[in-house]
Order: structure tokens, then sequence, then C-alpha cells
């Protein structure tokens, strides 16, 4: 079987529909060093970016049924590079720093935990985050820890742009209501 001559998308489709390895082989073959010197660029670690890449292909290969189309392959295929390796470093950075939710909800922990460690507003945002539903979570993890923007997050969820803003601004508020109930007590 000559995959060479099929497009990227085709062989998404075909691997999709058949899950043999050679259609995703040559996908592999086509990007691993454009995915390994993106990945470079990020770390500035030869290991790191090795190891990213790998990372990267063995995501893509099981969330390839979340390529919908709406862009070729290889600028889906960047841009899933270009954040599983900024979650990474900043993943590395995060010691030191809380998940931001906005800068509303953060003055507010801070007002609220002026004298408490790190670890109490990591037990805080914790618990924020296991008092919403899963898909409200989701939604800040995808626009607070992805850095992903409306426009990413409506073709990701498949949902309009005024959708995505609607339910953003929608869980803000739940999350608000809930630090000032914590305030309270």
């Amino acid at each position: 079987m000559n995959t060479n001559r099929h497009t990227d998308e085709e062989l998404v489709q075909y691997y999709l529909a058949t899950q043999q390895s050679d259609y995703f082989g040559q996908l592999y073959k086509r990007y691993s060093n454009k995915v390994y010197r993106r990945c470079l660029t990020i770390t500035k670690d030869p290991t790191d970016a090795e190891d990213y890449m790998q990372d990267i292909f063995i995501r893509v290969m099981s969330g390839l049924h979340n390529f919908k189309g709406k862009s070729s392959f290889s600028t889906w295929l960047y841009t899933v590079s270009t954040n599983y390796c900024m979650d990474r470093m900043k993943m590395g950075r995060r010691q030191t720093d809380c998940v931001e939710l906005d800068g509303e909800i953060m003055k507010t922990l801070a007002e609220n935990n002026d004298h408490a460690g790190m670890e109490e507003r990591y037990e805080m945002v914790d618990l924020i985050l296991n008092k919403i539903a899963p898909i409200e979570s989701k939604y800040l993890r995808m626009k607070y820890e992805e850095n992903m923007n409306i426009k990413e997050m409506a073709i990701l969820l498949q949902v309009k742009d005024s959708a995505v803003k609607m339910r953003l601004k929608r869980v803000r508020d739940k999350v608000k209501d809930i630090l000032i109930f914590y305030q309270r007590y």
C-alpha cells in the first residue's frame, strides 16, 4: 500500500476508518521533524523536545477523531504541538503560581487568603473546581490553563463563539458566588 500519494486529510480518514498503522505512520513521517523543531523552539532542550514530540504523536493518534477538517491537518497538528509544549512548560513554572481563573476571581482569592499559604490557595481552587460541573471546569481549564481563545474553544467544542462566551461568563459568575459563600464562613 503506497500512502505517499494521499493527502493528510485522506490519511486521517483512512486511519480512522481502518485503524491501520501505515496511514498514521505516514503522517508521523511527514510531520515528526516539524513537530520536533516546534518543540525544540519552545523548550530549548533537545531531550525535552524529543519526549514532547513522542507524547504529542501518541495524543494525536488517540485523539485523531477530534480533527474535524476545519483547518488543514498540519495547522491542527501545529496547534496541538504548540499547546502541548506550552502546557508542559507552564507546568514547570506552576510550582509557585496559582491557576488563574480571571483577574477578579484571583483578587477575591488574594483578599480572602492574605495570610494563607500557596497550598491553601491550591486547595481553594480545587474546592471550587469540584463544586462546579465537569463541563464548567473544562471551560475554565481550556481558557486559563490551555490558554485557548474563544474561537479555538468554539471549534473544539463545536459550538458558536457566543455560546462559549456566555458559558464562560456563567461559570465565572458561579465561581464568584462560591468564593463569596466561602468568604462568609
